[in-house]
């Protein structure tokens, strides 16, 4: 994100987070985008989902790396969030090596 992007709410990132777990294997399903949404609001919801459509993994990374850098988390908080993010990777009662991959670039931006 450069200076003139607003940052997101913790709520706002912590969604995007989970929608870029949940298609980590370039297959989001209906399950898992529920789960998301009943973790928000339908307009934070709607906000940040146009916006995952429209970036790369890779730039979807840089946005949450700034944004992790501009919020302070505590320890409950980022405990909190790696559930939700297990919980999302498997849904389908599987975890695939994207999965994993994108588990472990998670935890090197948020730890």
């Amino acid at each position: 994100m450069t200076e003139n992007t607003n940052h997101w709410t913790k709520t706002e990132m912590h969604i995007y987070i989970l929608l870029l777990c949940a298609n980590a294997d370039s297959n989001a399903t209906d399950e898992e985008i529920n789960l998301i949404k009943s973790k928000c609001n339908k307009d934070t919801f709607d906000k940040i989902y146009k916006e995952f459509l429209g970036d790369n993994e890779e730039a979807g990374l840089d946005k949450i790396e700034d944004n992790v850098h501009f919020h302070q988390y505590s320890h409950l908080e980022l405990a909190k969030l790696k559930k939700e993010m297990r919980q999302i990777f498997l849904s389908d009662n599987k975890l695939t090596m994207m999965e994993e991959n994108l588990d472990q670039i998670l935890d090197n931006i948020i730890y």
